[in-house]
């Protein structure tokens, strides 16, 4: 077992896969720093063209500080120590800053399923990272935040896919009513 780990996601909305991925990463080390990228679409925008959901409000509906509240309350649900985790933000489409927020002598882990994930891997590399592939799965790769806006908006049943913290955190603080708002005018 590693000291420090460090994952990362939008987590735009944190799902039971996400929710995997994080707790096998925890599995391998004593501290872990959770990383959100895009925290401000604004001055973190997507750099990259295989970033497709990082620029829109439609697709990045909760604030940084939302994420990271229902982050921390999903891994405390699922027992994980507050002293065991950071919450921070993580500037994937400006890597030179990424030691900026999280140790850079970390064990960086990730999952790949598309090209994008491959591009970040490569993006870490560079940085001169200890990456570790955790999980490498090609075509279906389970249920994603896009899926899980995708069926609140159209009032499908969502609430599965998700710790239940997650799903009474979105429905406490309206985010599901946001969400809808977002789609419909886009629609």
């Amino acid at each position: 077992m590693v000291e420090t780990g460090v994952v990362f996601g939008r987590f735009q909305i944190f799902h039971l896969k996400q929710m995997e991925y994080v707790l096998a990463a925890k599995m391998r080390c004593n501290r872990l720093y959770i990383g959100i990228t895009h925290s401000d679409i604004a001055a973190f925008a997507a750099t990259s063209s295989l970033d497709k959901h990082g620029t829109t409000k439609r697709d990045n509906p909760m604030t940084y500080y939302e994420r990271s509240d229902m982050i921390r309350g999903a891994l405390l649900d699922f027992g994980i120590k507050r002293k065991e985790f950071e919450i921070v933000p993580f500037p994937i489409s400006q890597p030179d800053l990424i030691v900026q927020y999280v140790p850079k002598d970390a064990v960086y882990y990730m999952s790949i399923c598309t090209e994008w994930d491959e591009e970040k891997y490569r993006i870490l590399l560079e940085q001169g990272l200890n990456v570790e592939v955790l999980f490498r799965r090609t075509g279906e790769k389970g249920i994603s935040g896009n899926e899980i806006r995708r069926l609140i908006t159209d009032n499908q049943p969502w609430h599965q896919y998700v710790p239940k913290s997650v799903a009474e955190y979105i429905e406490g603080h309206g985010i599901d009513k946001r969400i809808r708002e977002l789609n419909h005018r886009v629609s």
